[in-house]
């Protein structure tokens, strides 16, 4: 009987409730997509945590430490209402995503009193450091780095003395190794403010890392008697390790050269003092440069050389192979080395994020738990952002995260080979090589997919061919590069390395050849300017949600994954200023002209790739109507109505500040403004930058000024201190 004679031939029943035929065909196909996130809630929780460790960090202010105990208080509370209250599992799961969500802002939020340190007071004194050399750090544009544990410096008490500085050393020799007792005179700064207004703040790492101070060393460093009495236990055991990790660095430069060595090193200790320069611009360009930081893919090598090694080691000798569990034995082992490779790697936070998670996964394979899974990544997340909340805000933390959960959500949904039984050895031997091409590029395609709105924001730059280059240099990482690293480092204390090593600097030669290669091509790197704030974290949400997500609906987060693609750029700014008025910087069309190049270059082009402006090494300055000299650049009436003042010499300020008041409009000084009238509508000085940092301005056709100050947009925060706070 249909259901129109059912009702006497009225109106269909569906109807007649208030219904509606298309909502009651999409009711079933909903609840089926509701039915496949069975199991799933759980890979939600490490997001929730991560998003209230943001919003603590997005705050304007900061909050006081008893709101962070009471909003873990809160979190408890919710967690356990959500057990006890009989309520419906909906309920329970949104309460137990909240409780995650307050538990990362209060965890964010006592953590940064965990690390509190004394900072360096601002004024860039010269002063007398005494301390030990605990690392080797990378070097900088200005050259080789150290990092110190001060014992004392010079006008500075014991309570005042930072606890870390980074010193950037003068001079073409090598740095000293980590023990070493030193003493050198020093031009010492707190962490320097971001470059530009939104850029990377690089003193909210020193501030969660411990580094109070940074400088430059200005004179003979001399050598003091070791004596490690009353040293921390800790700090002798990490300068222990690292000089151990810096003499297997020299070692391994002395014997394969600095063209293989310097390459062999960044992979095996983490140290890139000894990398070429124009080798890391090379690998940048072609997209490579993740091959020099340790990571995800070094673990999962070395990780997975020695699960393999043990695997069929145990396999290969059948009275072992039926007592004992093999896949276990290669779990514990691939742990072991892990954790081996984390120490002899220095623990870099790439290193320690790919670490806990490649341990999750042997762990799992230990409790007989499916080892690459959603859930694994989940726990490896979680941890992470429960011990070091501060993750979340880093570009490395996002990117391999993002990309780990992109592969792995690749491997939930590659479909089970079917395989013939009888088929002959060069079928298989095909099929394999089908099936390892096809996947190697949707692995390649799906990791540069995930990490490419990080790489968008954070570094302005997309390496147009990094897809292929990826894919024909990960066999030679893969097979030879790491498997013969790891064998000659291990072999060489035995006399034994010669032929490993001179097997991973034939895969080196090769992957340099690769990056010349695709670097060299027309158009390899494109610049690209930063989308507004908002974007990213929009897109890593959309991201998440695909790879979380189980079903079509998952698809409901592509336009957010695509938000930094598609967001539209703001109008670059006509004019640049470094955070202490050092240098500046204008715009000219779509190019950015540096009105001193040799200083504060870092922070031109860090501005100028954000804005998506082309870099000229040799652009005139009169190409933006200013006429430049060594103590000011001056307006010469067809550009732009600006005077820069560089000088701090009372007599010559005084002149160039009169003559810059005569033609300019706006008129900034690196000093403090001297006496006397100026008849600019604008004049900026030594003080308003040391309360705003960094300046954007844009010139409105009005001839009106709009100000963006970096310091406006980091808030009043411990990391973002001025000398007015």
């Amino acid at each position: 009987m249909t259901e129109e004679a059912a009702t006497g031939g009225g109106p269909p029943l569906s109807m007649r409730l208030g219904g509606d035929p298309s909502l009651a065909r999409i009711r079933p196909w909903l609840a089926r997509q509701a039915a496949l996130q069975e199991g799933r809630f759980g890979l939600w929780t490490p997001v929730a945590l991560g998003c209230g460790a943001a919003l603590y960090f997005l705050l304007p202010a900061e909050p006081l430490a008893a709101v962070g105990f009471a909003v873990l208080l809160v979190a408890a509370a919710l967690v356990v209402l959500s057990r006890r209250a009989r309520l419906q599992p909906s309920l329970v799961r949104l309460l137990t995503l909240l409780a995650c969500l307050l538990a990362g802002f209060g965890l964010a939020r006592l953590r940064t009193e965990e690390v509190r340190a004394p900072v360096m007071p601002p004024g860039g004194e010269v002063r007398r450091v005494e301390a030990w050399v605990v690392d080797v750090a990378s070097p900088g544009q200005g050259g080789s780095r150290v990092l110190l544990a001060p014992v004392a410096i010079a006008g500075l008490s014991a309570g005042q003395t930072p606890v870390r500085i980074r010193l950037t050393l003068r001079g073409e020799g090598a740095p000293p190794a980590p023990g070493t007792r030193i003493t050198v005179p020093a031009l010492l700064n707190p962490p320097p403010p971001p470059s530009a207004p939104g850029s990377y703040d690089f003193a909210r790492d020193a501030f969660f890392d411990g580094v109070g101070g940074v400088g430059l060393a200005l004179g003979e460093i001399r050598t003091l008697p070791p004596s490690e009495a009353g040293l921390p236990g800790s700090l002798v055991l990490q300068m222990r390790v690292n000089a151990f990790r810096w003499d297997l660095t020299r070692r391994l430069v002395d014997r394969m050269g600095p063209d293989r060595g310097g390459l062999a090193a960044a992979m095996t200790t983490g140290h890139e003092a000894f990398v070429p320069a124009a080798q890391e611009e090379a690998l940048r360009a072609a997209g490579l440069a993740h091959i020099i930081s340790i990571s995800g893919l070094h673990m999962a090598i070395v990780g997975g050389f020695i699960y393999g090694l043990l695997r069929l080691a145990v396999a290969g000798i059948p009275g072992l192979a039926l007592r004992l569990p093999g896949r276990k034995i290669a779990a514990a082992g691939g742990m072991i080395a892990i954790l081996g490779y984390l120490v002899l790697s220095g623990a870099p936070d790439p290193a320690v994020r790919a670490g806990v998670t490649a341990c999750a996964a042997f762990a799992a394979i230990l409790a007989d738990r499916r080892a690459i899974s959603l859930r694994t990544l989940a726990l490896a997340a979680s941890l992470l952002l429960i011990l070091r909340p501060e993750a979340v805000t880093q570009p490395g933390f996002q990117m391999s995260f993002a990309a780990t959960a992109a592969l792995v959500a690749l491997a939930e949904a590659w479909p089970s080979p079917v395989r013939e039984i009888s088929a002959p050895l060069a079928i298989r031997l095909l099929q394999g090589a089908r099936t390892a091409l096809v996947a190697g590029f949707l692995i390649s395609l799906a990791a540069g997919l995930a990490t490419g709105p990080f790489a968008l924001q954070h570094f302005n730059r997309v390496a147009l061919y990094g897809l292929p280059a990826n894919l024909v240099s990960e066999p030679v990482s893969t097979l030879l590069l790491m498997p013969a690293l790891a064998l000659g480092v291990v072999l060489t204390p035995l006399g034994l390395g010669d032929l490993p090593l001179e097997a991973a600097g034939l895969g080196i030669d090769a992957l340099n050849a690769i990056a010349r290669t695709f670097s060299s091509l027309p158009g390899a790197e494109q610049v690209v300017a930063s989308a507004p704030p908002w974007a990213l974290p929009v897109a890593f949400l959309g991201i998440l949600f695909i790879c979380l997500w189980r079903g079509p609906l998952r698809w409901l987060g592509l336009p957010l994954a695509l938000a930094v693609n598609l967001a539209p750029r703001t109008p670059s700014p006509d004019l640049w200023v470094a955070h202490d008025a050092a240098s500046a910087a204008v715009r000219v069309g779509d190019a950015a002209v540096f009105l001193r190049p040799d200083v504060r270059r870092f922070g031109a082009e860090v501005w100028a790739r954000r804005r998506g402006l082309s870099m000229t090494e040799e652009a005139p300055t009169s190409a933006a109507g200013l006429a430049c000299g060594a103590y000011a650049c001056q307006p010469d009436g067809a550009g732009l109505p600006v005077a820069v003042v560089w000088t701090r010499r009372p007599g010559i300020l005084q002149r160039e500040f009169q003559a810059a008041c005569a033609r300019a409009d706006l008129v900034i000084l690196r000093a403090d403004r001297p006496p006397g009238p100026c008849e600019a509508r604008i004049v900026l000085d030594a003080e308003d930058f040391r309360s705003g940092g960094a300046l954007e301005l844009w010139r409105r056709p009005d001839g009106e000024w709009r100000a963006l100050w970096a310091q406006h947009l980091r808030g009043q925060r411990p990391w973002a201190r001025t000398e007015h706070q």
